[in-house]
């Protein structure tokens, strides 16, 4: 029982934290999922059967899908920031007045 609590609930949103985390510092939905599809298969073949595969595969889309949820709030984050700055003033690099 507690091995299948740990993969329906303990395993799943660990592995939205650290796709997460690996997004903000990789950049690259298919670099976290390459990265935590690798972790995963080597704990399959290391700490459990064979039937962990299926759930190797669901790890992997899951981090996938949250390193893109991840991104896009980020660019959303990063959008709202230079909006803020000015960007659209000419003031101080030359090109404003002649």
């Amino acid at each position: 029982m507690s091995n299948f609590l740990l993969l329906l609930f303990a395993l799943p949103i660990a592995t939205i934290i650290i796709s997460s985390v690996l997004e903000t510092i990789l950049k690259s939905p298919v670099a976290v999922a390459a990265l935590v599809f690798a972790i995963y298969l080597i704990v399959a073949f290391s700490a459990f059967d064979a039937t962990f595969l299926i759930y190797v595969i669901i790890y992997t889309i899951l981090a996938f899908i949250s390193a893109l949820i991840t991104r896009a709030i980020l660019n959303l984050i990063d959008d709202d920031d230079d909006d803020n700055n000015g960007s659209g003033n000419d003031m101080g690099n030359g090109n404003g007045r002649k």
